[in-house]
Formats: C-alpha cells, sequence, structure tokens
C-alpha cells in the first residue's frame, strides 16, 4: 500500500470514527430526556435516523475539508462570511441527501404515512437547517485548529533548524577566526627564526645555524601535525614551546634560561594551541633584548576552583621597559583566541612580577582531552631547565 493510500485510508476511518462519535452523542441527547420522562425511545428511528444523517456529512466531510483549506477562515473576514454562505447550502444539500435515505429506510421520523420527498424536505429542512449550520462550522473550526497548531509547529521546527544553523555558522566563524590568528603568529616566529639564522650566517656561526635549522624543521612539523586542532593536551602544548625555546637557546646561549615546572597530573588537560608560545616569546624578546643581563623564565600550570593556570613569569626589567603599555600581536591574538574558545571563562592577567620581572597567568576552564595511545611522555614527568 503506497503512503498516498495509506493517509486516504486513514482519513476516511478518521471521519468515519469522527461522525460516529457526534452521531451517538446526538442519540444520548435524544433518547436520555425520554427515558426521564419515562416515555418509550423508538430506537430505531432514533438510532438509524441520526446516524444518517451524520454519515452524510462524513460522506461530505471532504469537500468541507477542501473548501476550508482553499478559503482559510484565518486568514481573511470575507473567508468568513463566504464560508456562511456555504454553510448554508451545505445544510440544505445534507438534507435533500438525508431525506430519501430515510424514506428508503422506513425510519423518517414523526410520518405516518411518509410523506413525500418534497414534503420530508420542507420537513427536514425548517427542524435541521441550523443543526447542518453548525456541523459545518464544527468542521471548519477544527480544520482551522488543527492547521494552526501545524503551522505552529512548522515555525517550531524551522525556528529550531534556524537556531542549529546559526549555531553551526557561529562554530565555523570562530574556527575560521581562530585559524587566521594562529596563521598570523605562525609567520611571526618564522620570520623571527629565519632572521636570526641569517645573522647567524652573516657571523660566520654556521654550526648554531645549522642546529636552529634542524629545530626549525622539527617546529615546522610538529605545527603541521596540529595545524587544524584548536585545542591540544597540556604536555603537546609544552612540547611545542620546548622546540620553540631550544631554537632561542642557540641564539641567546648562556643568557637564556627556562624552567618548565613538572606538570604529569595536568598533561591531558585542554589548552588553546600555541597559547604559551607568543607568552614566552614576549618574555625572551623584551626581557633579553632590554638588558645584557641573563633572563630567566619560569612556566608553571595549577588548578584551582575548577580552572586551570598557566603562569609565564621572567625576571627581565619588567613592566618598566618600553613594552609597558603595550600588548603587541601576539598577546592580542591570545586574548582575542581565548574570548572565542571560552568566551568569559578565560581571562589573561599581565602584572608585575616580584621582585623585578613580568608574571602573565592565562586561566581556563579545565577541560579534559581522552586518553587515546600513549600516555603523557616521560619527558614531561619531571622538572626540565632549557
Amino acid at each position: 500500500m503506497s503512503p498516498r493510500v495509506r493517509r486516504q485510508f486513514r482519513l476516511i476511518a478518521g471521519l468515519w470514527v469522527a461522525w460516529t462519535v457526534a452521531g451517538l452523542f446526538y442519540i444520548t441527547q435524544d433518547s436520555v430526556p425520554r427515558l426521564y420522562r419515562g416515555e418509550a425511545v423508538p430506537w430505531k428511528y432514533v438510532f438509524v435516523g441520526w446516524m444518517t444523517g451524520m454519515y452524510v456529512c462524513a460522506a461530505l466531510t471532504p469537500a468541507l475539508l477542501w473548501l476550508g483549506n482553499r478559503w482559510p477562515i484565518e486568514r481573511r473576514i470575507a473567508y468568513a462570511a463566504f464560508h456562511f454562505c456555504v454553510s448554508v447550502v451545505f445544510s440544505i444539500l445534507a438534507t435533500a441527501i438525508e431525506v430519501p435515505l430515510l424514506l428508503l429506510l422506513g425510519v423518517f421520523p414523526a410520518a405516518t404515512p411518509p410523506p413525500s420527498i418534497a414534503a420530508g424536505f420542507r420537513v427536514m429542512l425548517s427542524f435541521g437547517i441550523h443543526g447542518g449550520v453548525i456541523r459545518y462550522w464544527a468542521v471548519i473550526a477544527l480544520q482551522a485548529v488543527y492547521r494552526s497548531q501545524k503551522n505552529a509547529k512548522t515555525r517550531e521546527r524551522e525556528a529550531f533548524e534556524l537556531r542549529v544553523q546559526a549555531s553551526e555558522l557561529a562554530r565555523q566563524l570562530a574556527t575560521a577566526q581562530l585559524s587566521a590568528l594562529k596563521m598570523q603568529l605562525h609567520p611571526h616566529f618564522l620570520f623571527n627564526t629565519l632572521g636570526a639564522i641569517v645573522v647567524l650566517i652573516q657571523q660566520q656561526k654556521t654550526a648554531q645555524a645549522e642546529a636552529m635549522v634542524e629545530r626549525l624543521g622539527n617546529l615546522l612539523r610538529l605545527t603541521l601535525e596540529d595545524v587544524e586542532a584548536q585545542e591540544v593536551p597540556l604536555w603537546r602544548e609544552l612540547e611545542f614551546l620546548r622546540l620553540y625555546l631550544s631554537i632561542e637557546q642557540v641564539r641567546f646561549e648562556d643568557r637564556l634560561r627556562v624552567r618548565i615546572a613538572p606538570v604529569p597530573a595536568l598533561s591531558d588537560i585542554l589548552v588553546p594551541h600555541m597559547v604559551l608560545q607568543p607568552i614566552v616569546e614576549n618574555a625572551v624578546r623584551h626581557g633579553l633584548g632590554q638588558s645584557e643581563d641573563a633572563v630567566t623564565i619560569e612556566v608553571e600550570a595549577t588548578t584551582a576552583n575548577g580552572s586551570l593556570a598557566l603562569v609565564v613569569s621572567d625576571n627581565g626589567p619588567g613592566l618598566l621597559s618600553p613594552r609597558s603599555g603595550h600588548a603587541g600581536i601576539g598577546l592580542a591574538n591570545t586574548s582575542t583566541s581565548l574570548a572565542r574558545l571560552y568566551g568569559e571563562s578565560a581571562r589573561l592577567v599581565v602584572e608585575p612580577a616580584a621582585p623585578r620581572g613580568v608574571r602573565v597567568t592565562i586561566t581556563l576552564p579545565i577541560r579534559t582531552a581522552s586518553l587515546e595511545g600513549d600516555a603523557t611522555p616521560e619527558a614531561f614527568r619531571e622538572e626540565k631547565w632549557v
């Protein structure tokens, strides 16, 4: 059975049940008062008479539904006037069909002998025209209610789909913006490193230049592996940071010292990719660039109140240096990335460190990566100096 045939069958069955219930209602309405008064009830006349009228209405209902769909009463007042006129025609037509059927079945009410068709039509119409109009409007009103509920559900579904689409577009936009920020950072440190390699070559420091090229290759490989990732486990971010610092170590040799505190219990917490590199780069560039003294940079990770705190501090010149009041592309992009990924749940704070230097704290909500493959590398289970 095709879907269309099944729908038609359900419609016919539904109409038959609905008008049968209406007929039983009229039968009880007619019979109960008579029973209460102690009168005899002509069950044949009552039952067959009412059911005949109801099934005539059932046969005409598909036409009423078509009229209701073609001219919905809720759209225009003029349609309501149109349906009022049609309801009178419907009542007359239903009576014209019902009278011959009642006469044929021998159940025409209160008529001995049965009248002619014309006489029966006049009698039935005088008593039943208002009932026919009411039944017409009952069908049209119920159809309007059903149509209104159906339209409301359709609008709710469309609104939900629009919200889903808007959410997906927002997610795609945020991903695109984050990727754009990362693409700004990639050439930023790449060009700095290439510039340092050129300087080493000009100074005929071939061994240092070769070491930087090798480490730059390893750094680019790791970067390409995570190019699509917006978040990576903390141990992966620290691995990236170590490679970056190994390049800076070649440039500054003994003037740069970095301590990364052990984080074995936090190694699988997700952090934004390249969130630490621009902070450390600022510390290297401004700390060593503004002083001839050696600079120590410390990286720590702690948790408190359901949040992860990443702290980068140095003992360089501090905020009194020319970097004071100047965030630069690294810090600006980091702040923007945090806002895109976490909204108000993340923050970045830059403040003076004691007794000197700068302390940068990044606070993130804790998200744990699924443990797949190898456990946290052994390199991140103990304190490391670079």
